[in-house]
């Protein structure tokens, strides 16, 4: 799974079949550090990235009013960034990068650089930060005083050298078989989706899949920074973006100035990518109850049950009914989780998702199926989707190592569903290209502090269930002097986004002055969505 909300769309489609959406998190590769002092002396990534700034700090940007097409008014303007293929070839294939930005709305003294920005994924786009300014989004008023707001979108994604693995339109048929399998028939035939999706990735991505990884995408991140012009970065990072902020931090601790890392991929190398799925299945079951509960406590507005229990079994009854017959020809089980995790991923899908679910059992299916089902006339976002499952899968199966023993996934994937059924088998086969991944797979970067890295600070929920709590915990280890802000008892992913005064203002002093609490903070949840 993976993402965050500004760029998600709750339609990625494992390709094997199962409908996971834009969140998991994502991947790694090894590198020795790129500082200079590198005991082992630069290895040629990092030479090849430090010839790559020189050459973007001496270009810069030509910013320009954003094409017509991409949705950005003025005063936001767009520009690229060239960065090589293979940073182990500097001089070889280049491929550009989409980048926007709007200055600061301060004064010139008031102006601490730019801060970069990226949503999750591996997948997501963070070209829509710069519109948190023209939004006015008063969470983030003082700190876009100081600071230009920067997107950009990953190697892979969006404008930026975009990969592929099927047909796009393919890629959102419906209705998709039941993630779940009935036998063993059901498992054969979602394995033979798995393998022609990771073909298909060959067929149509094939020269990007090897250097689709995360320590390339933070190489990238350091390009940008130099493109800029800024001597070290500012850097927000949810989800995904995270880990690679992680990766980054570790490559070049001497570059960073301040970096806020939101909803925690676990950086352990034990975790990227396979172990860290399993985990989220786990937590996803756990967030999922939590939402029932609400459901139930406001069983007054959406009439599914005053107990979890009630509400669980209209799910399990609306699941095999679809399952059964598809709703409105289209919907089925793949479609139905494909929609309803959202509720789970982010608090503000808690009253729409529970909205269209009243409806449907008072006896509207087509709000449901409006919700759920894909749209095959709105090409341009189903080219978006499958873009973005398309680099979410090459980046994490690139990045690491996964098992190639089906008997492996069999066995940890049918455990698992017995106790956290909502999302296990759905994700399995989402990931399950990876068993049989055409790239090079490779170790992940070991996470951890080198000279010159600042206090980073790292903000999370207990309850998240795409970033589980245990991965925040891990990276403050990790990351010497960071500082953890808890937010206890709730459960959305990307808290910085939400209105938490405990969490806004310890964001806001951190990026306007670089200062920190002098330990941990707990913070009490933020308020809980209305019906």
């Amino acid at each position: 799974m993976r993402g965050m909300r500004p760029t998600r769309r709750v339609t990625a489609l494992g390709s094997a079949g199962a409908l996971v959406t834009a969140t998991l998190i994502a991947g790694a590769v090894a590198a020795p550090s790129a500082t200079a002092d590198s005991r082992h002396g630069q290895d040629r990534e990092a030479r090849g990235a430090a010839i790559a700034a020189a050459r973007a700090a001496k270009a810069g940007i030509d910013w320009q009013d954003c094409p017509a097409d991409w949705g950005f008014a003025k005063p936001i303007q767009c520009g690229w960034v060239t960065v090589p293929l293979d940073y182990a070839h500097p001089n070889g294939k280049k491929i550009k990068l989409a980048v926007d930005h709007i200055g600061n709305t301060g004064t010139k003294e008031e102006r601490q650089g730019a801060l970069v920005y990226n949503p999750g994924g591996p997948g997501g786009s963070g070209m829509r930060f710069p519109t948190r300014v023209t939004n006015k989004n008063p969470i983030w008023t003082n700190v876009a005083k100081a600071y230009d707001f920067v997107g950009f979108d990953p190697r892979g994604v969006g404008h930026s050298a975009p990969i592929s693995c099927i047909e796009p339109q393919e890629f959102v048929k419906a209705p998709k078989a039941d993630p779940v399998p009935g036998s063993e028939a059901d498992k054969r035939a979602q394995r033979k989706l798995a393998a022609e999706y990771a073909d298909g990735c060959a067929e149509r991505s094939g020269d990007m899949l090897p250097q689709m990884t995360t320590p390339n995408t933070a190489r990238d991140l350091d390009v940008i920074r130099a493109a800029l012009g800024e001597k070290k970065l500012n850097y927000l990072g949810v989800s995904y973006g995270t880990y690679l902020g992680a990766v980054y931090g570790t490559l070049f601790p001497g570059h960073v100035r301040r970096m806020i890392v939101d909803s925690v991929v676990n950086p352990s190398r034990e975790k990227i990518w396979y172990e860290a799925n399993l985990d989220q299945d786990i937590a996803f079951e756990g967030r999922w109850k939590d939402w029932e509960d609400w459901v139930a406590k406001n069983d007054a507005t959406f009439h599914l049950g005053d107990t979890r229990a009630k509400v669980q079994k209209q799910w399990l009854t609306l699941r095999a009914t679809a399952k059964k017959s598809p709703l409105g020809g289209v919907v089925g089980p793949a479609e139905l989780i494909s929609f309803f995790q959202s509720a789970p991923y982010y608090d503000s899908s808690w009253v729409p998702v529970a909205t269209t679910f009243s409806k449907y059992v008072a006896g509207d299916t087509q709000a449901l199926v409006d919700a759920a089902a894909p749209d095959l006339s709105d090409t341009a976002g189903n080219i978006a989707s499958e873009n973005s499952n398309a680099v979410y899968t090459a980046v994490e199966c690139t990045d690491a190592k996964w098992p190639t023993s089906w008997k492996k996934w069999d066995k940890d994937n049918t455990r698992l569903n017995k106790d956290y059924p909502f999302m296990t088998w759905a994700n399995a086969w989402m990931n399950l290209p990876c068993a049989t991944w055409p790239a090079k797979q490779h170790t992940p970067v070991d996470v951890k502090t080198h000279k010159g890295l600042p206090a980073v600070l790292i903000v999370q929920s207990t309850h998240d269930a795409a970033t589980p709590y245990d991965g925040a915990v891990e990276l403050h280890k990790r990351f010497k002097g960071s500082r953890l802000i808890t937010e206890k008892d709730a459960g959305s992913h990307g808290v910085t986004g939400l209105l938490n005064p405990c969490i806004n203002d310890r964001v806001n002093t951190y990026l306007l002055t670089g200062g920190t609490d002098g330990a941990d903070v707990t913070c009490t949840p933020h308020a809980t969505p209305k019906p």
